[in-house]
């Protein structure tokens, strides 16, 4: 939160100097941040603006702000710089992330650039691309410190210091044998507080399981989490240490993680630049926007099948969106729950039946209760027991409807390999409107006609 309102004050400040005309110590203002907030600031402004303050960013600094912000805003950016400028602001980057940068550069330039580095570095920057992004291998970074299990510790710390510097973040040195096999971790903690004649294999640790560097990131999250790690080193299919993960490069995913599911229930994407040019916008948007109206056309279609109904019981018309309405709170309730357990690993076959059986138990519970109400207050409002009765038999309907496919789609959608959280609501809507609507009407033309 305090982060937040720095960030918003610096913006305030920013634009203020701006407006007065202030440039020097808008330099200056811009020169005292961190990458990843002024990253946040540029892509809080308007195109004009941002063009400006990208011109006061130190060309030193350009590729760490770079590598923070959004893909779109990014792009943009990137589009503007000569080749000259790319390359000074790529120079020195971590392989970690300028494998994250990379990918949005032109041909050419990635081609430059791999030319630009040494063969270690490039044989390096090609492991990492070799993996998915939203795998353990993509997150990691190569930039690691390794030792033998059979030197002691003295020998490891002249080795640090003949060294000069150690990569950011590092906590542990890995032990590998020549074939550079993982066989455990050596905790700096340990080895500065251990006797130096103590050889590595008795000083290291075997408790830190390595990740394989196929695993999907939402796992590597998961092993985080669970074992309260800073750190984990990846290896690939053979134990083959290759890489590192760290505590940051999780946080990065869980924030992400956190931004697409809240974007994508409104067919969004989080790496969209909130600054576009309309017409772009309105494209992008269109689509979901499409979705929905036709789903809107089923169910005023369902709607269409009982106009004589309707027409002879306009009280019914009054009372319609209520029940599709009750659906519809009901089965988000239950897709969001599905959905966040998936997300956490918490579902499978052996407690698929448990879980349903739950939400079934919940959404009949809920039915009787609601109905209930509603039964009542529509009584007591238009002084007929049968609209009452018609409407508490769709809202018990719908509810219990509305559990079944709060469980059932996202499960469904993961099958056909399509993310909950961008169709889930659209499809989950359908439903309990088509039911909710058919349910009341159907029952209103059978006991009130």
């Amino acid at each position: 939160m305090e982060a937040r309102k720095h960030t918003q004050a610096n913006l305030s400040l920013l634009r203020e100097m701006l407006g007065s005309g202030s440039m020097r110590s808008a330099q200056m203002l811009i020169g005292s941040l961190h990458p990843s907030e002024l990253a946040r600031l540029l892509e809080s402004l308007p195109l004009r603006e941002r063009a400006v303050i990208w011109d006061m960013v130190d060309p030193e600094n350009e590729g760490e702000v770079l590598v923070e912000l959004a893909d779109e805003v990014r792009d943009g950016l990137i589009a503007g710089m000569r080749t000259d400028e790319l390359m000074a602001a790529i120079e020195g980057m971590e392989l970690d992330d300028l494998a994250d940068l990379i990918a949005d550069l032109p041909e050419a330039l990635t081609q430059e650039v791999l030319r630009s580095l040494d063969h270690q570095d490039r044989e390096r920057l090609h492991a990492v691309l070799s993996y998915d992004e939203d795998s353990a291998g993509g997150l990691m970074n190569v930039d690691i410190v390794t030792v033998r299990p059979d030197v002691t510790l003295e020998v490891v710390l002249r080795y640090l210091k003949a060294r000069g510097e150690i990569p950011d973040g590092t906590d542990t040195i890995y032990v590998v044998n020549r074939g550079n096999e993982y066989f455990g971790s050596l905790y700096l903690s340990r080895l500065l507080t251990l006797e130096p004649s103590q050889s590595v294999a008795e000083a290291m640790s075997t408790d830190i399981q390595p990740i394989p560097a196929h695993t999907p990131s939402e796992e590597v999250v998961w092993e985080f989490e669970n074992r309260d790690l800073l750190s984990a080193p990846v290896v690939d299919d053979n134990n083959r240490l290759v890489g590192r993960i760290t505590v940051d490069d999780v946080v990065d995913v869980i924030r992400d993680e956190a931004e697409h599911s809240f974007m994508s229930a409104a067919g969004l994407d989080e790496e969209d630049d909130m600054f576009a040019p309309v017409f772009r916008s309105a494209r992008r948007r269109a689509l979901w926007l499409g979705i929905n109206l036709i789903t809107a056309f089923v169910a005023a279609s369902v709607v269409d099948m009982f106009q004589t109904t309707v027409d002879k019981i306009v009280l019914l018309a009054v009372l319609m969106p209520v029940v599709p309405s009750m659906g519809g709170v009901a089965g988000n309730q239950s897709l969001i729950i599905i959905t966040r357990a998936m997300a956490l690993g918490q579902i499978d076959r052996t407690n698929a039946e448990g879980i349903l059986r739950k939400e079934l138990l919940v959404g009949i519970l809920n039915g009787l209760a609601w109905a209930s109400v509603v039964a009542v207050a529509t009584y007591l409002w238009f002084q007929d027991w049968r609209i009452g009765g018609v409407i508490a038999g769709a809202m018990m309907i719908n509810l219990i409807v509305a559990a079944l496919a709060g469980f059932a789609v996202p499960l469904t959608l993961r099958r056909m390999k399509i993310d909950p959280a961008l169709a889930g609501g659209v499809v989950l809507t359908t439903i309990t409107d088509v039911v909710g609507y058919m349910s009341f009407l159907g029952l209103g033309a059978i006991f009130l006609l």
